[in-house]
């Protein structure tokens, strides 16, 4: 079993805002050792004090995830420090909006080598460590998106799908060689946080808006403090599961209703002209790393849907089945 969140040591990156600076601040009112990436020192320094002026524990490290050998200190570090690794989150990410004609190249690999690799070399710089204990937990932040694709955001989309593969993929090995080691996939759908409007690199000549149904980000951190002591395969921030069944049941329907009035294009658009800055190649300024984004008046502190039925399978399994078989006996009733 995990140790309980006060005697854990949690590596975290992308922890300078949105996601990865909510979840660790969480964890360190919990009281957990908490082990901070990203590449802006001073985003994370003020972090770190904001954790300790709460009483908990905070370890600063610069890091670059698409650059291996700064991962591989980042987890060197958290063990000269702390002793162990419990928890290491993959949690760092780019953000891009734009259609396949209009994104560059650079683009693509620049949203890849950080997105993909640097969980890989996440992932790899942990698994040393965790097998030397012959435990912890690794937690990969994917996205719905890496569960049905979604117009505009092809590339990005197409990150998460590689994010999900790689996880399943873990995740199997490691239960037949080292199954003290879990490993869980964080499905979010929009959550209301900086990236859309500060981080994003939007070819689209406005700031992309996110796709509804919005969240905020206490909704994801709250369900990775719950992954890290009850360890699930993976776990939806909304109701996106529901939508990744429909879309394997019927793959061309979603593509249909996505085209319906433009629905998922105009849920995209804002009225905000894009002013060409993003953190693809530096990091914005230390002000724009907070944990929400401008879309509060339209995002929902916690998702029902995640505590319900993603926290508790079984439950979820069993209204599954009572639906399917539901419509099992509809469908004999209409075909009398």
């Amino acid at each position: 079993m995990p140790r309980p969140l006060r005697e854990q040591v949690v590596v975290i990156t992308g922890a300078s805002s949105g996601i990865g600076r909510e979840t660790a601040l969480r964890l360190g009112q919990r009281g957990a050792s908490l082990v901070l990436a990203a590449r802006n020192a001073e985003a994370l320094t003020s972090l770190a004090r904001e954790i300790e002026q709460a009483g908990g524990q905070a370890h600063v490290v610069p890091t670059d995830v698409a650059d291996w050998p700064q991962v591989e200190k980042l987890a060197q570090a958290a063990v000269d420090r702390f002793g162990r690794i419990d928890t290491w989150i993959n949690n760092a990410g780019l953000y891009l909006a734009a259609r396949v004609e209009d994104m560059t190249i650079d683009d693509a690999i620049r949203l890849m080598q950080v997105n993909v690799l640097g969980t890989i070399h996440g992932t790899k710089a942990a698994l040393p460590h965790l097998i030397r204990q012959r435990q912890g937990t690794i937690i990969n932040v994917g996205s719905a998106v890496g569960a049905r694709g979604t117009p505009l955001l092809a590339a990005y989309s197409a990150s998460k799908f590689a994010v999900k593969g790689f996880t399943e993929a873990l995740r199997v090995e490691l239960a037949r060689d080292h199954p003290g080691i879990k490993v869980v996939l964080i499905m979010p759908l929009s959550i209301n946080t900086p990236l859309f409007t500060n981080h994003a690199r939007s070819r689209l000549g406005f700031v992309p808006h996110p796709i509804p149904p919005i969240y905020e980000p206490g909704a994801v951190a709250d369900t990775i403090l719950f992954a890290i002591e009850h360890p699930r395969a993976d776990i939806y921030i909304g109701p996106g599961r529901p939508l990744a069944i429909l879309n394997a049941a019927m793959p061309g329907l979603l593509d249909r209703l996505m085209l319906v009035r433009d629905l998922v294009f105009r849920a995209q658009h804002t009225d905000q002209a894009d002013d060409g800055r993003d953190t693809f190649d530096a990091p914005m300024p230390t002000e724009t790393y907070t944990t929400t984004g401008q879309f509060t008046a339209k995002a929902k502190p916690t998702s029902l849907y995640t505590r319900v039925l993603e926290h508790h399978p079984a439950t979820r399994l069993a209204l599954m089945g009572a639906a399917l078989v539901a419509g099992w006996s509809l469908a004999r009733r209409l075909g009398r």
